[in-house]
């Protein structure tokens, strides 16, 4: 079947603190589960990654973080000191999701779980946002697109993470509110080498985003990328205005290859590819840059899920795969993208991507029957 196979990372700044000796690996991972859906999932993706450093001869160690509501609750600070301490000493950060509608119900809270996320970005300088858009052959039915548009389709969005609107100058009053899309050369120009490397890589194909007809950082971001495109002649350079993009991601999404835009713009154009494969809950992502990397799936909470045992946790337990990936654990990462090939081969899948008739599997019992296949090959 159609999957996911070796993913790979391109090199950014980082200083691993973890040891290798025969082969043999110790990891420090900080767990950071989060809010609704998150201690779930996270249960699960913990679990393969045991399976998986037993399997292989690794140590693993965890030290668990309060991040989002949960830790608004507890000492009111949805990414605590402490927590980023946590981050900081960790060869990596396994993170699944925050959000709580008691929050996105109420215009006037100062502080929102989503400030946790955004403080983790730019306090750990992760900015660079990897999500791959891969399509399974046998969930291409589950697409709201036609079948010839999305089999086969595989691509990867390169998204700024610590710039633009989301932590530019803001402004919130009754009457008045901006926030400032600001972006400088260096931020834009080494964005733009991690997408070149990933293409280098691929396809040799880059597709800038933008909206250089309006906006003036968008101008920036052209300038910037028409220069540090003479630098890789052997990369095909595309640009694009970020409608025609969201245009063309859905009706030819097999022409990208890497696309490389901004943050407010990556932010949306990801969440529509997500649409590409059938479920949010497939895609996994890594966040790489200056300190500690985090590997997270790329949708939210659930809270409305929460607690029912009905929560997709492949997107997870793929994030665990690209964190072995990117220590070149190739082998270790392979094994789990098998794994979940043959769950779905198999269809042992939670509901929102179950057939007609299948039988039931919940969180827990998806995840259990990925780790018995991981001791069983």
């Amino acid at each position: 079947m159609g999957g996911v196979s070796h993913f790979f990372f391109v090199s950014l700044q980082r200083k691993p603190t973890y040891t290798h000796q025969n082969s043999k690996m110790k990891l420090k991972i900080a767990v950071l589960a989060g809010d609704g859906i998150g201690p779930e999932i996270m249960e699960q993706g913990v679990n393969v990654m045991n399976a998986v450093c037993e399997k292989f001869g690794h140590e693993v160690s965890y030290k668990e973080a309060l991040c989002g509501a949960h830790a608004i609750d507890e000492v009111g600070d949805p990414f605590p000191e402490e927590t980023f301490q946590t981050c900081m000493e960790a060869d990596a950060v396994l993170f699944a999701s925050v959000g709580d509608p008691k929050f996105d119900n109420n215009p006037n809270a100062k502080v929102r779980p989503e400030q946790g996320l955004l403080a983790m970005r730019k306090k750990l300088g992760l900015f660079a946002n990897i999500r791959p858009v891969t399509t399974f052959d046998c969930l291409v039915h589950k697409s709201p697109l036609k079948d010839e548009l999305v089999r086969g389709a595989d691509f990867i969005c390169i998204r700024e993470l610590t710039g633009g609107m989301y932590f530019g100058e803001k402004k919130e009053g009754t009457d008045v509110a901006y926030d400032t899309n600001y972006y400088t050369r260096k931020e834009v120009e080494r964005i733009l080498h991690v997408a070149y490397q990933y293409a280098k890589q691929r396809r040799n194909h880059v597709t800038v985003v933008d909206k250089a007809n309006v906006l003036a950082s968008s101008r920036l971001w052209r300038a910037v990328a028409q220069e540090v495109a003479q630098q890789y002649p052997e990369v095909t350079t595309d640009y694009m205005y970020v409608d025609n993009a969201a245009m063309r991601m859905i009706q030819e999404p097999k022409f990208f290859d890497v696309m490389v835009t901004e943050n407010t713009f990556g932010d949306i154009l990801t969440d529509e590819g997500s649409c590409i494969t059938g479920s949010m809950g497939l895609l996994p992502s890594a966040s790489t840059g200056e300190h500690t990397p985090v590997f997270e799936p790329i949708h939210g909470s659930w809270p409305q899920a929460k607690g029912l045992n009905i929560a997709n946790p492949l997107a997870q337990i793929l994030s665990v795969a690209m964190l072995f990936e990117y220590f070149n654990l190739n082998e270790e990462g392979a094994l789990i993208r098998q794994a979940v090939n043959a769950s779905l081969d198999q269809n042992v899948r939670t509901p929102e991507i179950q057939v007609e008739g299948g039988a039931k599997y919940g969180t827990r019992e998806v995840g259990q029957w990925i780790v018995d296949y991981i001791k069983g090959n």
